[in-house]
């Protein structure tokens, strides 16, 4: 009885324990989920919390390759030189634009950077390349527009310093106005400019004007006599004129500081070949004892004068230092070479003068010439009288008065 109650007893203890440590295990499991709860829920409430407030969440960092691409294109802009400021123009601007891609997995701040890297590689060419770009022009289609019916021009040369508005291209001009039978003269001028400015201010006044540009040369300002690029320029000028009778055509060049007043084509004869101006003129055209001026200067297209003039330029070698006119002199008095048979001549002061030497009878008188004068500023003073004295004298004759008239001596220069 007493082993069998006890039996009992010890299987209700058993259960009793059984319980209990089950119990035990059950509030365990229950507080361990209630704890990842709360956890999960302040998470929750956490996150909310910074997105309202406009955080928001860490953003990872862009990937490495793009991280590169991007201080690599701050090194370009920061290498740039300063001549190349990052502007946005049209297509036919646009020089190396590299663009780079986030591979769509971008959140926008990616795409900015592609605008600014867009931006600041876009560049505008030097203004030195885009002149290099610019279509040079067609002398040959020039010079046959300008040229008369037997492919004779008329040409004169300037630079900025003589082609500014009220200064000698307009006082030349004005004077083919006024003088007889030489407006059709005009027509048939052209107007070789040595720089950008002279060029653009031809265009402004008249037809044809060529751009004659010499590399690394720039004579834009007063040449002054033997001073400066004035050399240089003088010898450039002689080369263009080679140019102009090696495509086939004559011309009578002229210096932009000469007044025209009748037609000179009278004065010259039909077989003349090379027929200089004087400074001083000694009564025979043949004479190589005449001073020689080029400031007009008539010259027919053949192969005598072509050979002459490479004659001339060669000759350059051996006289260092000086101007085309002071080796030209030269050359003629030493005998043009006979094998080119060139014939020189000069033109009389008497028709064709300056203020070296110059004719008064205003009835024959062709043209005026500001040379054996120096600055531009006198050229300009005395030239201006001697225009005003022409028109007076047309004034004149045009009322039938016949008494003498001549230029107003002396000026600046002029006596």
């Amino acid at each position: 009885m007493y082993s069998h109650s006890s039996h009992r007893a010890s299987r209700y203890l058993l259960g009793l324990a059984t319980s209990v440590r089950a119990s035990r295990s059950m509030k365990s499991a229950t507080s361990l989920l209630l704890g990842a709860a709360l956890a999960t829920a302040f998470f929750l409430l956490y996150t909310s919390v910074r997105r309202d407030l406009g955080d928001g969440p860490a953003r990872s960092p862009p990937p490495r390759w793009t991280q590169e691409k991007g201080e690599d294109s701050v090194r370009a802009a920061a290498d740039r030189p300063n001549n190349q400021e990052p502007v946005v123009k049209g297509e036919q601007e646009k020089k190396d634009v590299v663009t780079s891609s986030d591979g769509g997995g971008g959140d926008g701040s990616s795409s900015h950077q592609q605008k600014q890297q867009h931006q600041q590689q876009q560049i505008v060419m030097p203004a030195e390349q885009q002149q290099k770009k610019e279509k040079p022009q067609d002398l040959a289609d020039l010079l046959r527009r300008a040229a008369t019916a037997d492919r004779t021009v008329l040409m004169t040369a300037l630079n900025e310093a003589w082609a500014a508005p009220g200064s000698f291209l307009d006082l030349f001009l004005e004077s083919f106005r006024h003088g007889e039978n030489t407006a059709y003269l005009v027509q048939h001028l052209l107007v070789v400019a040595m720089d950008k400015k002279a060029f653009d201010r031809c265009n402004a006044v008249h037809p044809f004007c060529y751009w004659f540009r010499v590399e690394g040369m720039d004579f834009a300002a007063e040449q002054k006599y033997m001073k400066g690029d004035y050399l240089e320029m003088m010898w450039n000028r002689n080369k263009f004129q080679q140019t102009i009778l090696e495509l086939g055509y004559t011309f009578l060049f002229t210096d932009v500081d000469i007044l025209w007043f009748r037609d000179p084509f009278p004065r010259i004869s039909p077989t003349a070949q090379l027929v200089m101006s004087s400074d001083f003129f000694v009564g025979d055209p043949d004479s190589v004892g005449n001073y020689p001026n080029g400031g007009l200067l008539y010259v027919k297209s053949c192969a005598g004068t072509i050979g002459f003039y490479k004659h001339w330029q060669s000759s350059r070698e051996r006289f260092p230092g000086m101007h085309e006119q002071y080796v030209f002199d030269k050359i003629v008095k030493e005998g043009v070479p006979p094998h080119l048979g060139t014939k020189v001549q000069f033109l009389d002061t008497n028709y064709f003068g300056g203020f070296c030497q110059h004719g008064n009878d205003l009835g024959k008188v062709c043209t005026m010439h500001a040379n054996c004068c120096v600055g531009l500023e006198n050229k300009l003073f005395d030239l201006k009288n001697v225009l005003e004295d022409w028109k007076t004298y047309k004034a004149r004759a045009a009322v039938g008065n016949t008494e003498y008239f001549s230029w107003r001596v002396p000026g600046r220069c002029i006596h």
